[in-house]
């Protein structure tokens, strides 16, 4: 864990906060000086995340939001603006798993709300934050996908297709950022102790997988001023950057 303040005096908006990976990424950026901006739909999650950010020495604005609410994304970006005028850190972590079924045999229903938060959402928060970003001397955006995307095991169609249109659409946009001050990259955790991991695989014994905390320094790294990758994907159980 690093102890630097390079994110000092800077503001970031974490989705998902609330518990798992984007609790603890929100937790770590606090330490290093960030203002969080914290969003999810469990207000008793985000409020144990305000009392840890306090700690930290920092703290943070509390945003209880439905991603899948477009009007409210956008209501937040102008909140953002007319508050700060600039946004430095976008760590768009909220994803659903939604059902491990024959692709023929999930409901449509269910397909529609897992590409809403998987895949629109982050449209939707790009569309909203895009200028934000730009406004910052050094914004930067790391959005947290899967190497399901690529790896499209059987029963696993529908959070791999979210997850490979998320690559997808960030690569495009990366490339998007080539004359501006932004980057824009990808994140794949691996395999983390969380209540989605759980979910995903009942069997395995979860004292075998890294907390949501010894992951967080490596996703809050791409939050940099320095960083200079772009439109690359870091695999955290490669420890490097590639291409997407």
């Amino acid at each position: 864990m690093t102890d630097n303040k390079e994110l000092a005096g800077k503001v970031v908006l974490v989705t998902g906060a609330s518990r798992g990976i984007g609790y603890q990424a929100a937790v770590e950026a606090a330490r290093r000086g960030a203002h969080i901006v914290a969003v999810a739909r469990t207000v008793g999650g985000l409020e144990e995340l305000d009392d840890e950010i306090q700690e930290a020495g920092s703290s943070s604005t509390l945003v209880p939001l439905d991603l899948r609410d477009g009007d409210a994304i956008d209501r937040l970006g102008a909140a953002i603006f007319e508050r700060w005028g600039h946004l430095d850190g976008l760590v768009a972590n909220a994803g659903l798993l939604g059902v491990l079924s024959p692709v023929p045999h999930i409901k449509p229903d269910e397909f529609d709300k897992v590409m809403a938060v998987n895949v629109t959402a982050n449209f939707r928060l790009l569309r909203s934050l895009d200028l934000l970003l730009r406004q910052s001397e050094a914004g930067r955006a790391v959005f947290v996908s899967s190497s399901s995307a690529r790896s499209a095991r059987p029963f696993w169609g529908l959070y791999a297709a979210s997850k490979a249109a998320l690559d997808a659409m960030i690569k495009s946009y990366a490339g998007e950022l080539s004359q501006s001050n932004v980057k824009a990259n990808i994140f794949y955790p691996g395999s983390v102790r969380t209540a989605m991991r759980a979910k995903a695989m009942p069997g395995e014994d979860p004292n075998t997988l890294p907390q949501p905390s010894a992951i967080a320094p490596q996703l809050i790294d791409l939050l940099s001023p320095k960083l200079a990758e772009n439109g690359k994907l870091y695999n955290v159980e490669t420890g490097k950057f590639s291409d997407l």
